[in-house]
């Protein structure tokens, strides 16, 4: 999935804030709930009401090509799309669906909300299971107030919680995923992005290696929207130039939460109480937050970044990080290793089973091995 970087900070709204990319992060649950609501499997409500939600935007879904008819201004768009989804599947080698050739109207900026928990004196992430996709460390829905509603269940738990708005997400082949009205905003970078990473996941995905499919998707998806602005605008363009700039923040906030988060588990780890874990933790975020404000002129170019310092960051927030993020950048060395073909990473992946390790098993088929935490 990909997702902005958003949390509810009061009830009806979503905030915007301290976006990795317009797009980032997704958890895929689509497939089991509408897989569910299909096949008639249903337990509980939940399933029934997200995923009669999402049937319902897939039914009034409008083909691209009556949209471009319809509506002159949106050929442009239209093309871009059509574009993004042939470099895709030639010069990646995607998998070619129906994906992203419909689109829906809606009346707001995000898809859905997703809540995502952890341990309050831990990185221990809090997961739900669903049919089809197995364990999943975040679970979704249409209905912000239903979000909300998990989140109060979830921090009665004594977890830490957090909600984000999320921009689209893969049904991972069962459903043609459309495109939605709030892209159309979108500059070419982030909507070849957004394609992108979303048909890795229609193309590759192990069950029960969420982190694993995140990272591999994530990688793909930025790095096969740079060779798409590379491949028709040039590196001397400006669409070029904003993807360095956004990358090189990008790499810099990462950076930071990386430190965070370890200065966190340093404290996680130790002997003390649960008490003064959760002190020492407000503590160091707070300290955190202040730093990231003085050294923002120093750290960053953009301005993507400054609501960092007002937001309620806890485990769960930074739990993201940890999914999406590896801190070895297995993937970009793997890359790097392997003579920086992205085709050829894509394909070594398509090889991959539910049988032993992902990362183990991707270096091999890329001749290369991963021992130890490194490749060699």
């Amino acid at each position: 999935m990909k997702e902005k970087f958003r949390f509810l900070r009061s009830e009806g709204a979503l905030k915007r804030c301290c976006r990795l990319h317009p797009i980032s992060l997704f958890p895929v649950i689509a497939a089991a709930v509408l897989l569910s609501v299909v096949c008639a499997i249903c337990s509980g409500c939940y399933t029934i009401k997200q995923g009669t939600t999402m049937l319902g935007y897939l039914n009034r879904a409008v083909p691209l090509e009556r949209l471009s008819l319809e509506d002159a201004a949106m050929g442009e768009f239209v093309e871009l799309v059509y574009d993004i989804r042939r470099f895709a599947a030639d010069e990646l080698g995607l998998k070619l669906s129906k994906n992203y050739t419909r689109y829906v109207q809606l009346d707001r900026d995000y898809l859905a909300a997703v809540v995502s928990a952890s341990a309050k004196d831990s990185f221990t992430r809090y997961q739900w299971r669903f049919p089809v996709v197995g364990a999943m460390p975040y679970k979704g829905f249409f209905n912000i107030e239903d979000a909300g509603k998990e989140r109060a269940k979830l921090e009665k738990k004594e977890l830490d919680v957090w909600i984000r708005g999320v921009d689209a997400f893969s049904t991972l082949g069962w459903f043609k995923d459309p495109l939605y009205s709030y892209m159309l905003d979108y500059s070419p970078y982030h909507l070849a992005n957004l394609i992108i990473h979303e048909q890795l996941h229609a193309t590759v995905f192990i069950k029960g290696k969420v982190q694993f499919n995140e990272e591999l998707a994530e990688f793909t998806g930025s790095e096969g929207a740079r060779l798409y602005i590379e491949s028709r605008f040039g590196v001397d363009s400006d669409e070029y130039r904003e993807i360095s700039i956004s990358e090189a923040d990008k790499n810099a906030f990462v950076d930071f939460i990386r430190a965070l988060i370890a200065e966190l588990e340093a404290v996680y780890s130790g002997v003390m109480s649960r008490e003064e874990k959760l002190l020492e933790k407000e503590r160091i975020i707070l300290a955190a937050q202040s730093r990231f404000d003085l050294e923002y002129e120093n750290r960053f170019t953009t301005d993507n970044y400054r609501g960092f310092s007002t937001i309620p960051v806890n485990n769960a927030y930074l739990q993201l990080y940890r999914l999406y993020y590896a801190d070895d950048d297995f993937f970009e060395d793997l890359y790097e290793r392997s003579g920086r073909d992205l085709p050829a990473l894509i394909a070594a992946a398509k090889t991959l089973t539910r049988k032993g390790d992902p990362r183990t098993l991707l270096a091999r088929a890329l001749g290369l091995e991963y021992e130890n935490q490194s490749l060699r």
